[in-house]
Order: structure tokens, then sequence, then C-alpha cells
């Protein structure tokens, strides 16, 4: 595997503890990284506390608004003229089935350019001993195709309806038919930047967790689950939950929606079917690693310790910088960056925290999507 480039930044990586335990009883001999179970599901979390916590009054009410007209405006949309993606295009490509560990790779941009970034992404996966399905969404120029026939085993090109879900659903059934089920399955899609940290102590710690679904982070909110853009299930059991769940999928126009039935639904279906599920950067531990200027940037609510239990908060977007500094988390999300002033700038805050490497091709991506 290619390793990340080297950062400006000193960091050095925080284990998780493990619930109950104390830092200062964690064996430093222990391995990099392990995964955390997901906690268990308590009353529903009302939805409003995951969206006022960090939010004046008057902005989250014109938050909700605009997303009960998004949901409605969906929904009629949805019955009236139901969206079904194009019958997709399949191309080979040039890497190897690698057996019995399959990876799916959704990616989309405006224009259907792939960036190098992407690539890079591609090649690790493939390098993870993964068989590399790329699936878009978009209509991908020639030259990208060839590109990315580098690295993965099949190309998939169908229409931007169910965005990742819909994808993963459709890129699943051809997958399977021809390279059969796998024993591990990963999900992946292009809404993380990076790898700006190594990937391998991370795979190295999902296998070592035997089967089931494990994920990067973990959000509690509206109920505990993992963040999907990217999941890795484990076992003949995990997968086929994971597949009934992706065949059984319906496609929305509602972002909303999807990450309801997609993502989060996701989550409580392999809990049901007794599957063990499990973070590396758990909620807890993110929270334990939250820095003075986190706080400050968050607000009011956020002065004293501990307030991430009663106003939960999504961790890639709002404890993202204590997880790459802290805890060796390996990834930006685009939806972060797409909302920093100066995003592509030299004095972005993410900057500081990356690889002059790792920062081109995540600026040269994001310009791809169309972030200046």
């Amino acid at each position: 595997m290619a390793t990340a480039s080297m950062h400006r930044t000193a960091w050095r990586p925080v284990l998780a503890p493990e619930r109950g335990r104390a830092a200062a009883e964690i064996d430093l001999a222990a391995p990099l990284h392990r995964v955390m179970p997901l906690r268990a599901a308590g009353p529903v979390m009302p939805r409003l506390l995951h969206g006022l916590g960090t939010r004046s009054a008057a902005r989250f009410i014109a938050r909700g608004a605009a997303v009960a007209t998004e949901i409605a405006g969906a929904a009629i949309l949805d019955l009236a003229w139901p969206r079904r993606a194009a019958r997709p295009v399949v191309e080979e490509g040039r890497a190897r089935d690698a057996g019995a560990s399959l990876a799916l790779f959704l990616h989309w941009s405006p224009d259907g350019r792939v960036s190098g970034m992407v690539r890079r992404q591609l090649a690790l996966w493939r390098d993870q001993g993964f068989t590399v399905v790329f699936v878009s969404n978009a209509k991908v120029p020639a030259a990208d195709r060839d590109a990315v026939a580098e690295h993965a085993a099949l190309l998939i090109l169908r229409g931007n309806a169910g965005r990742d879900f819909g994808a993963w659903r459709d890129a699943f059934a051809i997958a399977t038919r021809r390279f059969g089920m796998p024993r591990e399955l990963l999900l992946a899609n292009d809404s993380v930047l990076g790898p700006i940290r190594p990937l391998t102590p991370i795979v190295d710690a999902w296998r070592r967790a035997g089967e089931g679904m494990f994920g990067m982070t973990e959000n509690i909110a509206p109920r505990p689950h993992l963040q999907s853009y990217l999941l890795l299930a484990a076992g003949e059991r995990t997968v086929a939950s994971v597949a009934r769940h992706l065949l059984g999928f319906r496609d929305s126009r509602s972002k909303w929606r999807i990450v309801q039935k997609g993502e989060i639904a996701l989550s409580a279906r392999a809990v049901a079917d007794g599957i063990c599920c499990g973070a590396v950067f758990d909620y807890a531990a993110a929270c334990r690693a939250i820095d003075p200027l986190t706080r400050r940037e968050l607000g009011s609510r956020f002065v004293e310790e501990g307030t991430g239990r009663h106003w939960p908060l999504n961790p890639t977007i709002h404890l993202w910088r204590p997880l790459v500094a802290q805890l060796g988390f390996p990834y930006l999300k685009r939806d972060l960056l797409r909302a920093m002033p100066d995003a592509t700038g030299p004095s972005a805050a993410w900057r500081a925290l990356v690889g002059d490497g790792d920062a081109a091709l995540i600026v040269d991506h994001l310009r791809i999507m169309g972030v200046r």
C-alpha cells in the first residue's frame, strides 16, 4: 500500500480507550487502532438537539424549514414521477479480481471528471486486497475511465438516482453476478478527502475484529449508527444482512430520506440481525479529544466539558480537528471544507494538519467539484 505523505505538524495518535477504562490504564504496546462497539440505542434522541447544538434558534428554524420543504417536495415528486437511474453501462477494468474481498466505490462530480485523489483512493483499496468496482453517478469522460480502469476490475456508469445507496445497490447486484458473493464487502464514496494518514492500521483493526459491520466514525443522533461514507461488512452473515438492505433500498430525490432509509437504517438492520457493529473512532473518544479551539468554534453551549453528550454533534463536521490531530483520523469531509471560508486558499484551517502532497490532491479535487 502507498504510504501517506509526510506532514508539517507532528502528531501522535491517541488510542481510543475502552469505555470505563482510564487513559492511564491503556497498554502502550496495544494495537494503534481498535474497533469500539456501537453504543446501545436508548430512547430515540430528539433530532432538534442534533440540529440546535451549534445553531442559534433563528438559524435552526430556517434550517428546519428548508429540510421540511425538501422532504415534502421530494415526496410529491417521488410519488408522481418515481426516479430511476438509467440502465447501468458496464465496462471492464484492467485490475485483477482479488477474490473474496469486494469494494464498491461511488464517484460523482459535476462534469464527470475523476480527480487524482479519487484515483489514489481506488489504488489504496486495491492494494488492501479488494476487488475494486468503480460506480459513477456521472458521465465520466473516456480518458478518465481509462485512468480508473488501471485500479478497478469493473466500471459501472449510471444516472444520479438514489445517491450513494442507489449506486451501491446497483453495483452490488452487477458485481456479485460477475464475482460471486464476497466474504468482505467495502462500501466507499468520494465524500471524504484524503487519506491524509495511513489506512493500513485502520483496515487491520477492522480485520482483527472478526465478523461484523465496521465503520470509521460513530454518530449518535438521532440514534447511534455508523456513518456510511466508509463501511466494511465482514463475514457471510454480515454481508447477507447488508445485501438485503441494499437490494431493498428505494431511490428518492430527498437527501434527508436517503440518510434516514440508507445510512441510519443500515445500522439498525444490522443490530436487529444480531450483527456486531463498531467504529474505530467512536463518539465518546472524539468528545474526550475536543480541544479549546474546537470548543470556541462550537459556541457557548460547548464551553464546559462533556456537553457533547447533551448536544449531539456530527463528528466529521464538528469534531474534525481533534479527530485528525489527536486520534489519527485519515480523512476530511468534503462538506466540511466546502463550508470553510477560502477553502482552497493557503490560509484554510485544514491545511495545518495536511502535508503538501495531500493538500495539492485535495485542492484539485475541490476545484473539480466546483469549490473555490
